[in-house]
């Protein structure tokens, strides 16, 4: 099985997003974000980044798809269209099962769900996902989007100094599923 991972920002009351977007600006959560999702063990194979279709809008059109990653887009709109190279499905089970078939199994190495709410929330309960890789900020924002309560179903096991970036201090964690924890 192909591993299935989290990456997330989150302020300290779990906030991820307001109005659709990001509502802080962390060069280093970005530069993390990308060195995480680009980086293989294998320079001939990839991973891939999972979101659902608000976060595929609010990435800026220039950074689409997200370079040297396979992008899977989740959505219900059938007409969608996206840019070719960009896979489209329609739930969990469905990017799962992309993902291990015999044509692409041998080419990915990770997955990391990226966002929003909704995929996250079932991503954090997914018995698959093995790993959550947070950016800890220091701060509150006014979110109307958050990350769901995990830390039940996962454990820390590792953690940076704590940073700061102009106003802004903050860390990053690694978190593991506990053995046997249910989803």
């Amino acid at each position: 099985m192909i591993p299935l991972n989290i990456i997330i920002a989150i302020d300290t009351k779990n906030g991820i997003g307001k109005d659709d977007a990001l509502p802080w600006d962390l060069t280093a959560d970005l530069e993390h974000f990308r060195a995480i999702t680009s980086t293989t063990r294998s320079p001939k194979k990839k991973n891939v980044v999972v979101m659902g279709r608000k976060t595929w809008d609010s990435i800026p059109q220039e950074y689409r798809p997200l370079p040297n990653r396979m992008n899977i887009i989740l959505t219900q709109n059938k007409g969608l269209r996206l840019p070719e190279g960009v896979l489209k499905a329609d739930s969990f089970d469905q990017v799962l099962q992309m993902a291990n078939n015999e044509k692409l199994k041998n080419i990915i190495e990770t997955i990391f769900v990226i966002g929003g709410q909704q995929v996250y929330e079932w991503a954090v309960k997914c018995p698959e996902c093995e790993k959550l890789y947070v950016t800890h900020i220091h701060s509150e924002f006014d979110c109307d989007a958050f990350f769901p309560p995990f830390e039940d179903i996962f454990e820390s096991i590792q953690i940076s100094e704590e940073s700061k970036e102009g106003m802004m201090t903050y860390h990053f964690q690694e978190y593991k599923r506990k053995d046997g924890s249910a989803s």
